[in-house]
C-alpha cells in the first residue's frame, strides 16, 4: 500500500471518528435510548456543588435537594441509581450553544426564553421563595412568624421582587439598597435587622458574605419566584421524558417532600406563619 493511500485511509478514519464523537457529545443521538452513553444517564452539576443543593460536594450520594431530585427523575425515567453517571461543568458552558458531554445538567438554572434558544430546559422542579437572612446576634434571628418579623427593620435590594413580597406579606415598607452587597453591609453594621431575598441568594449570603449569617425563615410560597429546570442539549430526545418525570414527581408530592426535607427541615429554615 502506497504512502498516499495509507494517509488517505487515516484521514478518512479520523473524519468518521470525529463525526461519531460529535454526535455522541451533542446528546440525544449517542445511543438507542437518546442518552450520551447507552444504558446510562449522565448528569452534570457544578464544581464545587454547595449545600443544600448537594451535600459535601458529592452528588453521587443522593444527599441535597438537587442531587435527590436528579435521582428521583432518573428513577422515573427507568434508570437505576447505579446507571446514573455524574460529571462536572461550569454554569456558563452548560447554557451556551454547542455540543454537550452530558444528558442533563442541574445547578439552579432559572428557566428563561433566552436560554431556551441555546439549550432545552425541562419543566420546573422548584420555584424559589423569599427568605430572611440575618445574623446570629440580630434581634430577628428567632423571628419565625409574620407578626414578629414585621416589627424588625428589613432591607432589600433595589429592583428585586423582594420589595413586593415584604410589602404584601409583612405589610411594611422595607429599606431599599442599591444592591445585595449594600444590604449585607447594612446588616453587618446594625443598620437593619434582616435582609429579604430569594432563597438561593439567601443561602449564599449567609455562608459566603456573613461570618455569623443564618437563613432564619422562608416566606410562604406564592408561585411568583424564579423557576428552576434541568438543562439538556438543544433538541434532546430526552427532554419530553424528563418533563414527564418531573410532572409525575410534582403530582405525587415527591418534589414538595424533597423541598421540605432539604430546604426547610435540613437547613432549619421554617416557613413564616
Amino acid at each position: 500500500m502506497t504512502l498516499t493511500r495509507r494517509l488517505s485511509l487515516a484521514i478518512a478514519a479520523a473524519a468518521v471518528a470525529a463525526i461519531a464523537l460529535s454526535a455522541c457529545s451533542a446528546g440525544g443521538s449517542g445511543s438507542s435510548d437518546g442518552a450520551v452513553t447507552d444504558g446510562k444517564l449522565t448528569i452534570a452539576t457544578g464544581q464545587p456543588a454547595y449545600s443544600p443543593w448537594v451535600e459535601d460536594n458529592k452528588p453521587q450520594s443522593g444527599k441535597g435537594f438537587e442531587s435527590a431530585v436528579a435521582y428521583a427523575v432518573a428513577k422515573e425515567m427507568g434508570y437505576a441509581k447505579s446507571d446514573v453517571v455524574w460529571k462536572r461543568s461550569t454554569f456558563d458552558s452548560a447554557v451556551a450553544p454547542g455540543p454537550k458531554d452530558w444528558d442533563l445538567n442541574i445547578q439552579q438554572f432559572s428557566i428563561s426564553s433566552q436560554r431556551k434558544k441555546a439549550v432545552d430546559m425541562s419543566s420546573p422542579y422548584y420555584t424559589t421563595t423569599q427568605a430572611v437572612v440575618t445574623t446570629k446576634t440580630s434581634k430577628a434571628v428567632d423571628d419565625t412568624t409574620i407578626a414578629t418579623l414585621k416589627q424588625d427593620t428589613i432591607g432589600v435590594a433595589a429592583g428585586s421582587t423582594s420589595i413586593t413580597s415584604v410589602k404584601d406579606t409583612l405589610g411594611v415598607t422595607p429599606q431599599v439598597f442599591n444592591s445585595n452587597d449594600d444590604a449585607v453591609l447594612a446588616l453587618k453594621s446594625g443598620q437593619i435587622d434582616a435582609i429579604v431575598t430569594d432563597l438561593p441568594t439567601a443561602f449564599y449570603m449567609s455562608s459566603a458574605q456573613l461570618d455569623d449569617g443564618t437563613v432564619s425563615a422562608q416566606f410562604p410560597a406564592d408561585g411568583k419566584g424564579d423557576q428552576f429546570g434541568f438543562v439538556l442539549p438543544k433538541d434532546s430526545e430526552l427532554t419530553k421524558k424528563v418533563d414527564a418525570a418531573v410532572k409525575k414527581l410534582d403530582d405525587d408530592g415527591t418534589l414538595q417532600d424533597l423541598q421540605t426535607k432539604w430546604l426547610s427541615s435540613k437547613t432549619n429554615t421554617p416557613v413564616l406563619k
